[in-house]
């Protein structure tokens, strides 16, 4: 049947036939490159898989062994296949409103938009896409500091904030703003009552972070986001490092604004997100001109990809959660226990009662692909601020470092780490 219909529209119209044919052709061509880029690609991870990278044991390649997923986290095998399909066939443009292309992006990036805001109980329309959680916590305090300037310009924030929180700060300071500083004690808990003092009448935005991504000690957000919604007051939390690793839900902890990062939970680099409340709805002035894409908040062109790797990533961390965050316990407690059993004068960093184990921050040595603080301020010389702040001595934070564990790390990885650390640190003190 299907036969006699072609040979008729072959005879009644050849240039139409044709045509079909040749998209026909086309297709089947950029499906087999599809298939063909694949393969590839699951032949590449069977070669040289997370796991044997994140182990560092190829000593032809010289790779160390990689504790370091606070600074950023290897993508997940699952995200990069469902990427692929819009890094090759499906190119158009999300905002193109008249073509199939553009609907296929659209499409795609609207499912990525529901993943994401099912992960923290959003709804859709309140999350907005952008390049990570830097230009989120830009857009969150500038954008609300200066919206609400005409009657508010008092903002308060911690000294732990991450660096472009603080750098967003002090630029508002350069532009008339008053800006409150917190202290932390010495668990790196900031205290409810100096935030509740600190509020005043023409304060607009409290912007303090979930979970520090140096020392990991969490934040009582809950009683923050209570404090705010009966002072009236916007609460915007960096939750980059919190996001898809403990459960997230903006209505129960009242926040208005939330920053995402998407290669923190094994997602692509370089695409992020900002949640922002719509009841009651929050304003914000844009800080770049454009297009009005994302409902006039960031204006540009969303990657269709990465937004698609954002969203899967953000779908496996809601069903991976529990399991990872049990491996991440176990594996700190492996660690501490093993290194503090062997090794005096060993001291954690922050609090362990209110910490997520993942942040696990000692002073050991530098011998695996570790950080001694932030990946945004590690080139620089000067002892970490966050350690400054909660009272640790010049030394010691100069004798600090960060371990971070990750979902494809291994037992048998940390054990390695510990016989490293010791080795290391027992040579150098011998040294002195």
């Amino acid at each position: 049947m299907a036969t006699k219909t072609l040979r008729k529209l072959h005879r009644s119209s050849p240039r139409l036939f044709g045509e079909i044919y040749t998209w026909s052709r086309d297709c089947q061509r950029n499906y087999q490159r599809l298939e063909q880029a694949r393969r590839r690609i699951k032949n590449t991870f069977k070669q040289t898989s997370t796991k044997k990278d994140a182990q560092g044991f190829d000593r032809d390649r010289g790779r160390p062994l990689y504790l370091d997923a606070q600074a950023t986290t290897p993508m997940d095998p699952r995200v990069l296949d469902a990427m692929l399909p819009y890094l090759t066939n499906f190119y158009g443009n999300p905002h193109s409103r008249t073509h199939a292309y553009g609907w296929e992006s659209e499409s795609a990036v609207e499912h990525a938009r529901n993943q994401v805001a099912d992960l923290i109980g959003a709804e859709p329309k309140e999350v907005i896409f952008t390049s990570g959680a830097t230009e989120s916590n830009n857009i969150a305090v500038k954008g609300v500091a200066r919206f609400y300037a005409s009657k508010k310009k008092h903002i308060i924030t911690t000294q732990t904030e991450h660096k472009c929180v603080l750098d967003s700060c002090r630029a508002l300071e350069g532009e008339g703003f008053s800006v409150t500083y917190l202290p932390v004690g010495p668990t790196g808990i900031i205290d409810m009552e100096q935030l509740e003092a600190a509020i005043r009448p023409d304060t607009s935005l409290v912007s303090i972070m979930f979970i520090n991504n140096e020392i990991g000690v969490k934040q009582p957000i809950l009683e923050i986001g209570a404090l705010c919604k009966a002072k009236k007051v916007f609460f915007h939390s960096d939750c980059a490092q919190g996001f898809g690793k403990v459960p997230l839900d903006v209505k129960k902890c009242n926040i208005d604004l939330m920053s995402i990062s998407g290669h923190k939970i094994y997602g692509p680099k370089g695409v992020g997100a900002l949640y922002v409340r719509r009841r009651p709805r929050v304003r914000i002035e844009p800080i770049q001109s454009g297009g009005g894409q994302e409902r006039g908040m960031r204006s540009g062109t969303v990657p269709t990809p990465l937004a698609v790797g954002l969203g899967a990533a953000s779908e496996l961390a809601k069903t991976e959660m529990a399991y990872d965050h049990k491996w991440m316990e176990t594996l700190s407690e492996r660690l501490l226990d093993k290194i503090s059993s062997r090794l005096p004068n060993v001291i954690r960093n922050g609090d362990p009662e209110h910490s997520y184990p993942g942040e696990s921050l000692l002073m050991a040595l530098k011998d695996i692909a570790l950080s001694s603080g932030s990946a945004c301020t590690s080139a620089s010389l000067e002892p970490s601020y966050v350690l400054r702040a909660i009272g640790t001595d010049e030394d010691l934070a100069h004798s600090s470092i960060r371990f971070g564990f990750g979902r494809f790390t291994t037992m048998e990885e940390v054990d390695f780490t510990v016989d490293r650390c010791i080795y290391h640190v027992e040579r150098l003190r011998e040294m002195r």
